[in-house]
């Protein structure tokens, strides 16, 4: 997928991230409605994009992917800390899955921490989620097991963290 550009969301694109967000999910079975819960706060990309930052996999001018980008003590971070990156709701559309979509937008993340000179992102995921566990571990991705937790009793999120060195 050379023709692939990953950039903030415009707002005309918001809805469509917030649809393939929902549509991820749902194909992977980690929701199972289209709404209501946390489906409707997948589907909220607009609000993600004003309270943090949305950016977009883009291919002919068709949304394919997404990853909220966000900051520690603001509306969207759960597992930051001061000094650290946090990224949330990873998701690519179900036609465009397993074409490295996922692993572009981690690294856009990642670079983005870089030009910031933040040295550690974080993020929680869902234990179910292995397939995603293993794309974080194969970017070097290790457990943060102190920050683990659960925002309801029977969804246990598992902590991960990734640090750069920013020596030359």
């Amino acid at each position: 997928m050379p023709d692939i550009v990953i950039r903030p969301a415009h707002p005309d694109e918001w809805e469509e991230a917030g649809r393939i967000t929902v549509a991820a999910y749902l194909a992977d079975g980690y929701i199972d409605s289209h709404a209501g819960g946390y489906a409707d706060q997948l589907a909220n990309a607009a609000t993600r994009a004003t309270e943090a930052e949305l950016l977009v996999a883009v291919e002919n001018d068709e949304v394919l992917g997404t990853v909220t980008i966000v900051y520690p003590n603001t509306p969207w971070s759960e597992v930051s800390k001061p000094g650290e990156l946090e990224f949330r709701m990873l998701a690519v559309s179900p036609k465009a899955q397993g074409k490295g979509l996922g692993e572009r937008l981690v690294k856009a993340v990642l670079a983005k921490a870089k030009e910031q000179g933040i040295t550690h992102v974080v993020m929680s995921s869902s234990e179910k989620m292995t397939a995603a566990h293993r794309l974080y571990t194969r970017l070097g991705f290790h457990r943060l097991p102190e920050r683990d937790w659960r925002p309801i009793p029977d969804l246990p999120l598992l902590a991960f963290a990734f640090s750069h060195d920013l020596n030359p």
